[in-house]
């Protein structure tokens, strides 16, 4: 697993530092230090794999031997407290082969601080630890003054700028990750910290094993022992709670595989003993769970946690499918109509989607293709629900794209993280009367899709999910949108209405279903793909070609997209040129952003990149400057607001002629000019050939790319993310998958003929059903897919009335033999027959769910009858209720213990009547409950902690088990006969 480690630090004479001796160490090399007059020799260091000096335009050339510039830049400063150098070091992944992780360093240097002026010392080592693993990183010298042929110059204040470190450390990230992927490497990094990621572990900085060494020497001791002792204490966290080093490695993927857990672990300790006694720590995890092989032959693990997490969503997303209110079919049809009276006229899929979100259901889901008028429909649902009483609500997971929605229906909307911090505080909680609309739902992370679900089930509000797998994937762990659709199925939409040529729609069509070749083929047949020689050639070319289209239509509306954070301050450059040769800017004004100074003028394209409401702006609102000064700018929104604000209060701007296709979802423009770079998969590729109503504009250099067969491929890599599920549903230990599921899973390259182990849901066992006792042996139910296909027609997800008539058709089944058995009689062969297939039905359906029912007809008699006669809505209920009860050891818990000191009154009651047969079989009933116990391990276990309620002392008879105390304390004079079933 790739590590993030990105550290600065400054080498000054205040603290007693030696630029030459730091560069002869980072070098392996002997220097001569003319300011101390002695030699520095580190000659005997192993693991400089690559030194090289790295000069900017017009340096002296007589700076390339570094001991010639390192004693001039000592010569140079004449203050004792002077800062000599700053020192940046980074971490390479060890994924990546010597050649590509210098050529990785080389290119970051390159851009990030020589193209800006800096001279550059660049050492790469490649130490090998003491577990024989290669800890690869880079030191980077960096001069702080400017430099002209003629020497140095004045010191540049703006690379002392604090907010340079962490545009770097982003930076750093987005171009590790833009060349893992170019090589095919499933492995990302995070410049985040962990306090930021939700991880509790310190961070700490990376360590080279000759810094180690150092050590003994006492060189940069303070900084080795602050490195191990974060490393120790880590160790330590992990090894008290194993569940920490799984939080983290959870946070952004669902599953890992045990080489990521060796990486983990080896990052997070000290010393081969603390990593084995880590590793032992958390393998031996309960939490830990396996869920077999991939298809690199791999065992991938996920935590308990997660499958948790996955467990709530589903259980909050089902209980949100059962709610059941009345539809609005009258004012829906009475919205269309005023709609196409305004000239909006919504296609066939519009509105099938329109009535299914509108239908008086608790959970919708509509996926739709990109530009198939998704918003346009929920502004109509908008009005049918403000008719109708309802408050509706809007959330996305950025801003950018929160903006696009409320934009797009008029629905008022926000980010889902400001959502919940207002929910934290109390305020703006969800009620039954609110309709809560998400966009851009494939985005949003398993555990943030759990929290917002569970919020709305548990005060019976409505939610609609609205998004497409297929476009950008969450950044947190899961695809809890896809899982969700695969589960309750949903309406598709998948006409395009976006762009104006057939053609193009075709192409938005084929990005949405994974052929890309065909939808780029089809751009370049309209000579709309553009190669170049070399990636610079084709920004240029780019440049060259959003300027003519710039003012050929001076009043359409465009973007330029590429992948990484530094190819959009390329492009934004280029582009300002080019608006300032045209006359098209005023006057430069400097501004201090928290990106670093930049420029500004009137005419000046600009992207907010926080949200502030107080602005009414959002992470990815585009506009235009329509006046600055010195402190103060004034922009006009794209959607034509006019915004003003002072340059101290809210510094979160850049220029906006480019954006990275993640700031796109949810972008509609005329005309979009997009750069290919080696980072991109079939998720950015489709959202960035998507955002265009006229057209686009792809480029793309042969140095990235050798040619449009190597483009294709790299634009169609399937990057998508997993669900612990996905794993579950593939083995034997459970139901079979789905279709949906099982082409999504060998995508992945999962084995359906691996083992999978079984994950438990919370220790609940199959219930007996309410006939039991005379049903023949159930077979396993053959499963039914969630879509269901009819000779080329469109697939039809799976309704909740599916459901509800299963329920009905086993509750009428159900029904007939208890007539039956009122006569006196036993239930005739063709009954059996008829509640068993309806219990296949059932379970196909919903797994378990003929055993849920079971327990809730037990639980109220009378809804067999109810449901029997079409009445099902409450014994849906209350089967949902009995599937949380199933997975939920302290609910079973709650129950026991009621039904227990229920059936403890009962036979006090009958003893003082006289009874004694009743009271027998109240004792039969207990003793019954308590051998249930001996199947239950996890029940017994929460019981123990409620002894008292059961009527047992506390520590009395403490060697015998629950089960065993329990059936020993029934007050009936035969209990020695009834229990003797339990041993002592």
């Amino acid at each position: 697993m790739a590590i993030f480690h990105f550290s600065v630090q400054v080498i000054s004479l205040a603290a007693g530092r030696s630029s030459v001796s730091a560069a002869a160490y980072r070098a392996g090399e002997r220097l001569h230090d003319e300011r101390l007059d002695r030699d520095h020799d580190f000659r005997a260091r192993s693991g400089v794999e690559h030194s090289e000096i790295m000069l900017p335009e017009g340096a002296p050339e007589q700076w390339r031997e570094r001991e010639r510039l390192w004693n001039d830049v000592e010569a140079f400063e004449s203050r004792k407290d002077a800062q000599l150098a700053r020192e940046i070091e980074f971490a390479i992944p060890r994924e990546m082969t010597r050649a590509q992780g210098i050529e990785l360093a080389r290119e970051f240097v390159a851009q990030e601080f020589v193209d800006r002026g800096m001279i550059a010392d660049l050492n790469v080592h490649w130490d090998i630890g003491a577990d024989g693993q290669a800890k690869p990183h880079a030191h980077v010298m960096l001069t702080m003054r400017e430099v002209t042929p003629d020497g140095f110059g004045q010191k540049v204040r703006e690379w002392n700028d604090h907010a340079n470190v962490e545009r770097w450390r982003e930076n750093w990230s987005a171009h590790v990750n833009a060349r893992l992927a170019e090589l095919d490497i499933d492995a990302r990094i995070d410049h985040r910290s962990l306090a930021d990621q939700g991880i509790d572990l310190e961070p700490q900085s990376k360590i080279g094993g000759p810094a180690h060494r150092m050590g003994a020497q006492g060189l940069e001791a303070d900084r080795v022992e602050l490195h191990r002792e974060i490393a120790r204490e880590n160790g330590e966290r992990i090894i008290a709670d194993p569940g920490v080093a799984l939080n983290a490695i959870t946070h952004g993927q669902a599953t890992f595989t045990h080489r990521d857990l060796a990486m983990f672990i080896h990052r997070h300790s000290d010393g081969q003993q603390q990593f084995n006694e880590a590793m032992r720590a958390v393998r031996g995890s309960p939490a830990l769970i396996a869920l077999g092989k991939d298809g690199r032959g791999e065992d991938r693990f996920t935590s308990r946690e997660m499958i948790e997490v996955e467990q709530r969503l589903e259980r909050a997303a089902d209980r949100l499918a059962l709610q059941q209110e009345p539809g609005l079919p009258t004012a829906t049809n009475y919205a269309i109509r005023a709609a196409e009276g305004k000239g909006l006229a919504l296609g066939a899929e519009q509105d099938a989607a329109l009535r299914h979100v509108t239908g008086g259901q608790g959970l919708s889901l509509i996926l739709g293709y990109a530009g198939t008028g998704k918003s346009a429909m929920l502004g109509v649902a908008r009005d049918v629900w403000e008719n109708a009483g309802l408050n509706v609500r809007g959330a996305a997971l950025a801003g950018i794209a929160a903006e696009g929605l409320e934009n797009g229906s008029g629905i008022a909307s926000r980010t889902i993280a400001s959502m919940e911090h207002r929910w934290a505080h109390g305020r703006d909680l969800l009620t039954a009367r609110d309709v809560l609309v998400i966009d851009e739902a494939g985005m949003v992370g398993t555990r943030q899709m759990e929290r917002v679900l569970s919020h709305a089930a548990e005060v019976g509000a409505r939610v609609v999910l609205v998004g497409d797998p297929q476009q950008l994937q969450s950044i947190e762990a899961g695809a809890a949108f896809r899982a969700l659709h695969e589960r309750h199925g949903g309406v598709e939409i998948t006409e395009v209405r976006r762009q104006h040529e057939g053609w193009q729609q075709d192409a938005t069509r084929h990005l949405a279903t994974g052929r890309t070749g065909e939808a780029i083929g089809a751009y370049a047949e309209h000579n709309m793909v553009h190669a170049a020689d070399t990636r610079d050639q084709a920004r240029s070319a780019l440049i060259e070609s959003w300027d003519r289209d710039r003012q050929a239509k001076p009043d359409a509306s465009r973007i330029i997209l590429t992948h990484t954070n530094a190819e959009v301050r390329d492009l934004n450059e280029a582009a300002r040129d080019r608006m300032r040769e045209a006359g098209e800017l005023g006057p430069d004004i400097a501004v201090e952003t928290e990106r670093g100074d930049r420029q500004f003028a009137t005419g000046d394209r600009i992207m907010f990149l926080r949200n502030e409401r107080s602005l009414e702006v959002k992470n990815g609102t585009l506009g235009t400057v329509e006046k600055i000064g010195i402190g103060h700018m004034a922009v006009q929104t794209d959607d034509g607001r006019s915004v003003a604000f002072d340059t101290k209060d809210y510094r979160d701007f850049d220029h906006g002629y480019a954006a990275t296709i993640h700031k796109a979802q949810g972008m509609t423009v005329d005309r979009s000019h997009v750069l290919a770079t080696p980072g991109m998969d079939r998720h950015g590729a489709y959202v960035a050939l998507s955002r265009h109503r006229d057209g686009v504009a792809l480029h793309y250099g042969r140095n990235d790319f050798r040619d449009q067969a190597r483009l294709v491929r790299t634009l169609s890599r399937e990057r998508a993310k997993d669900m612990a599920t996905d794993y579950e549903k593939a083995g034997t230990a459970h139901q079979p998958s789905t279709e949906v599921t099982r082409a999504f899973a060998e995508r992945r390259g999962i084995s359906f003929r691996e083992r999978v182990v079984e994950i438990a849901r919370a220790g609940a066992q199959k219930a007996r059903g309410l006939f039991d006792h005379f049903r023949p042996k159930a077979t396993p139910a053959q499963p039914q897919p969630a879509v269901q296909h009819d000779h080329g027609r469109d697939p039809q997800p799976i309704r909740l009335g599916g459901l509800r008539g299963a329920v009905e058709r086993y509750a009428r089944a159900a029904h007939e033999i208890q007539q039956t058995r009122a006569q006196g009689l036993e239930a005739m062969p063709h009954q059996q027959v008829a509640l068993e297939k309806a219990r296949q039905a059932l379970d196909a359906i919903r797994p378990e769910g003929a055993s849920d029912l079971d327990r809730a007809f037990r639980q109220g008699p009378e809804l067999v009858r109810d449901a029997a006669e079409g009445r099902s809505q409450a014994a849906v209920r209350a089967m949902q209720l009995e599937a949380e009860i199933r997975a939920d050891p302290y609910a079973r818990a709650d129950r026991f213990v009621e039904g227990w000191q229920q059936l403890q009154r009962q036979h006090g009651a009958l003893v003082r009547d006289g009874n004694f047969r009743g009271a027998r079989t109240a004792s039969q009933q207990m003793t019954d409950m308590a051998k249930s116990l001996q199947r239950d391990a996890q029940l017994e276990s929460v019981l123990g902690l409620r002894s008292r309620e059961l009527g047992l002392e506390i520590g009395q008879h403490a060697q015998r088990s629950l089960s065993q105390q329990l059936a020993a304390s029934i007050p009936f004079d035969h209990r020695h006969d009834v229990s003797r079933g339990f041993g002592r």
